[in-house]
């Protein structure tokens, strides 16, 4: 995700001898809290996997960090008509093992993305409406739809362009173990140890301009005080996630600098509305229910209500985000307007209990990765304890997210906790809330199955809907519906944090909550 200024920063790099006219090697470390859950590219679409692939790997074309597409692979493109996209590819670029980079390899990359098995967040929806590739010439290709698809361009900078030639039949093992670790990036695969660190190494033969950093170095760190010492003690230069509780200590810091920004992620809870029984729910005695307590909307309106989403901003993340009230952050264009906040109302909320047969409650478990998000326990607890509050007697229980994300693709648990990045409104309903298809490749994230007309019919319109005044409307119409029915219950929109070594690194904090050598440029 290179953008002008990074660019201009690594010309002027690469121009500038070292002392004594020896060149120093420049050395990145950055302490990061996510471990990737695969580092196939087509395999998991998560924060994590993207922002570190992103470095080894290029798409077509990507999203700077105000979320504008600028050109990467593919030099120019248009929209030819509604069914139809053009992309001029850009001439020389060669993968890391030197083979060249072609026009019938975009035709594959976009081949293998429903293929790829067990994907526990899938990128198909990017690709769904994608009839056919056409390849026009050694430089051009067309992507022929099968409906108008407005985000196409939008839509594609999440897939990752891979060789015909390098990985016709590579496996997430492969790439796990480094073997098919081969792109046409900034920064070339040194080494992997899984959980702990991950090695690159500066790609001299990239097609764009020279990266400033010769040697970069991945620390995996999921505690956050082991994140926050190595930073203090100088081991790392670079940390992300930055702990609420810490923005205002290292900022106080001079040898530190931090960097923040909202970003575009929602958390939301998701409850299972589709079974009649669901996992981990019982009566107070720990038996069987007669029937699944969320499937009553009454229920989830009390869940919503008891959620305590001010104080969890203010007062456990430190203002370090904002309450939710629906399926997109602020800044989103498509956003539906005028939606009201959602209170915290523990007299309704039990009102509503009773109602809907349940005065004396239920007992429940909710679910969520841990280090994920700042604070996603700490969150979690808070919800817990407002839950308990209306007669919800409920236990916590985080997981490392890539068996956290396994399980709940699974369906396991009854209602969990986690978060969605999107540039869109429409793309988060779109992945998230609408029903599940897989072969339409719409609802791959909207793991619990739930399904709901009133969503499906105006978004399903929206996603064809080349205009985009007529597209926003049906777009709020469906969000609108969704959060009314709360078949996913949003809950608040992250403020982000890296620090670094103010010396050292300057970093260009990303809304889509990216942490990578391509947005950290040298401080000097």
């Amino acid at each position: 995700m290179l953008r002008p200024a990074l660019l201009a920063t690594a010309l002027l790099a690469a121009a500038l001898p070292a002392p004594g006219g020896a060149k120093a090697q420049r050395t990145l470390t950055v302490g990061m809290a996510g471990i990737p859950t695969g580092l196939d590219p087509h395999y998991h679409s998560s924060n994590n996997n993207n922002a570190q692939l992103r470095q080894i790997f290029n798409p077509l074309i990507d999203l700077d960090t105000q979320s504008r597409i600028f050109p990467v692979l593919a030099e120019s493109w248009r929209n030819v008509d509604d069914l139809t996209w053009e992309f001029r590819l850009r001439e020389g670029v060669r993968f890391h093992d030197g083979t060249p980079f072609e026009a019938e390899d975009v035709a594959f990359s976009f081949a293998r993305v429903p293929q790829v098995p067990n994907s526990p967040g899938p990128f198909t929806p990017m690709v769904r409406t994608v009839a056919e590739v056409q390849i026009v010439d050694a430089r051009t290709v067309r992507f022929i739809t099968r409906e108008p698809t407005p985000f196409f361009d939008r839509d594609i900078t999440a897939i990752f362009m891979l060789s015909r030639r390098i990985h016709a039949n590579a496996t997430l093992g492969d790439f796990n173990q480094g073997r098919a670790l081969i792109g046409t990036g900034a920064y070339r695969h040194v080494s992997y140890a899984q959980g702990e660190r991950h090695e690159f190494t500066r790609n001299p033969d990239f097609w764009g301009p020279r990266p400033p950093w010769d040697r970069v170095i991945t620390r995996y760190m999921t505690n956050n005080g082991a994140r926050v010492a190595a930073l203090l003690a100088g081991d790392v230069d670079l940390i992300d996630a930055v702990p609420v509780q810490d923005v205002q200590r290292l900022s106080n810091d001079p040898r530190l600098a931090v960097f923040t920004t909202d970003s575009i992620t929602t958390s939301y809870l998701m409850p299972d509305t589709v079974r009649d029984q669901a996992p981990f729910i019982t009566d107070k005695q720990g038996n069987p229910l007669p029937r699944n307590p969320l499937r009553d909307l009454r229920v989830r309106q009390a869940i919503s209500l008891s959620i305590p989403r001010e104080a969890i901003v203010t007062r456990l993340l430190v203002g370090q985000g904002r309450a939710a009230e629906q399926f997109a952050a602020p800044s989103l264009p498509d956003r539906a307007p005028g939606l009201p906040p959602i209170p915290t109302d523990l007299v309704r909320a039990r009102a509503l209990m009773a109602e809907a047969g349940y005065p004396e409650g239920f007992r429940m478990t909710i679910h969520g990765p841990n280090g994920f998000i700042p604070s996603d326990a700490d969150i979690l607890q808070a919800i817990a304890q407002g839950l308990t509050r209306i007669g919800i007697e409920t236990r916590v229980e985080v997981l490392p997210p890539a068996n956290f994300f396994t399980r709940a693709t699974a369906r396991e648990f009854g209602m969990f906790m986690t978060t969605f990045t999107t540039s869109t409104a429409a793309n988060m309903l779109r992945q998230v809330v609408t029903t599940r298809d897989p072969v339409s490749g719409v609802g791959p994230f909207n793991r619990q199955h739930y399904s709901n007309p009133a969503v499906d019919v105006p978004l399903i319109e929206a996603l064809r809907t080349m205009n985009a005044e007529r597209r926003n409307l049906l777009t709020a119409q469906a969000m609108r519906a969704a959060t009314d029915d709360l078949g996913v219950i949003p809950v608040h929109y992250l403020r982000v944090s890296w620090a670094a070594q103010r010396a050292r690194v300057r970093y260009d904090a990303s809304p889509i909550w990216y942490t990578n050598a391509l947005l950290a440029s040298p401080a000097e």
